[in-house]
């Protein structure tokens, strides 16, 4: 769930700070929610802004910020959110048969009148005669007192078979996965969820209550056989009281059971730590994972303690354990 700070008035300055900027060493990038596709031989960070924010990289260090998505909300957003103002979070990116796919959250700010679109374009070289950005609308929307779940913060992986799933959510009870259609612009039918993290959430909240069981932006990565599945826990967006944390299970199958080092169901609460916080970067999390040149990385945001709290870009290499789990570098 995102919090008020999304919508500060020194997160827009920052952000608008950054903007104007030719480039930026990667202490310096502020972003939510960071998701990168590398093209040709430059990588594409896209994140949560006005219009889904962008930069570019040559070498994941040095960073351009570079035009948005959306010049305009999208035509539809206001249908779901009352005067949106093309502030849009969390997307995820991915290139499938030619396309790209950037799927991306409109949401309410502690409510889940919530929506999940996507846009596609043939590449992402502005340069390209192909160049054009192309919106599909809503694949998901969640309703108050209709859902326990949250369509925010959306993720996709393919399965062995080829077939592409969502995972996505935030708080309430919990996060799911959906089958797509093979457009992988709409859920698959006959419809099939599974609900593939969850936390404890109090009995006497009302459904429309985001409630205490604080877990979301999952993002799952396929390696050697089995399916990791990252999440965040506990409290985004909050500059020095954020208390934001990566946790991850695995399974050998896409829809679950994932458990974690010692053994504990996700569904029933499990997760081992992957990073956290520290007195130096008060919270860390909204991670995505990925290959590039032999190397898996961590990519995340986490907030800076000698700078206001405000939201930065992070990268750690992951290293794997004899028996398969991800460990990175604590924060310095």
């Amino acid at each position: 769930m995102k919090s008020n700070f999304h919508l500060s008035f020194l997160w827009i300055v920052s952000m608008l700070i950054v903007g104007k900027s030719l480039s930026a060493q990667i202490s310096d990038i502020r972003v939510h929610d960071p998701v990168v596709i590398k093209h040709d031989d430059t990588y594409h960070l896209f994140c949560t802004g006005r219009g889904i924010g962008h930069f570019t990289s040559k070498d994941l260090d040095n960073w351009a910020s570079a035009e948005p998505i959306f010049s305009e909300k999208p035509s539809w957003t206001d249908e779901v959110v009352p005067d949106f103002r093309n502030h849009i979070w969390a997307p995820d990116v991915i290139h499938h048969n030619g396309q790209y796919y950037v799927y991306y959250s409109v949401s309410a700010f502690a409510k889940n009148t919530s929506a999940i679109g996507v846009v596609t374009n043939k590449t992402l070289d502005p340069e390209d005669a192909d160049f054009k950005w192309v919106d599909h609308g809503i694949v998901i929307q969640s309703h108050p007192n209709r859902d326990l779940w949250n369509a925010i913060d959306p993720n996709i992986i393919f399965d062995e078979e080829g077939t592409a799933w969502m995972s996505f959510g935030s708080f309430w009870d919990g996060l799911k996965l959906v089958k797509l259609a093979p457009s992988l612009t709409k859920i698959a039918e006959p419809q099939e969820w599974y609900t593939v993290a969850r936390r404890k959430r109090s009995f006497e909240l009302a459904d429309k209550d985001p409630g205490d069981a604080a877990l979301e932006a999952p993002f799952i990565f396929k390696k050697d056989n089995w399916y990791y599945l990252f999440l965040s826990w506990d409290l985004c967006c909050r500059g020095e009281n954020s208390t934001y944390k990566v946790v991850v299970g695995r399974s050998r199958d896409v829809e679950g059971p994932y458990f974690d080092e010692d053994g504990k169901n996700l569904f029933h609460g499990g997760g081992s730590l992957v990073i956290r916080g520290n007195k130096n970067w008060y919270g860390a999390g909204h991670c995505s994972v990925y290959n590039f040149e032999e190397k898996d990385y961590l990519f995340f945001h986490a907030y800076d303690a000698s700078d206001k709290g405000i939201s930065k870009l992070k990268i750690k290499e992951i290293y794997w354990t004899s028996d398969g789990w991800p460990k990175v570098r604590p924060l310095d």
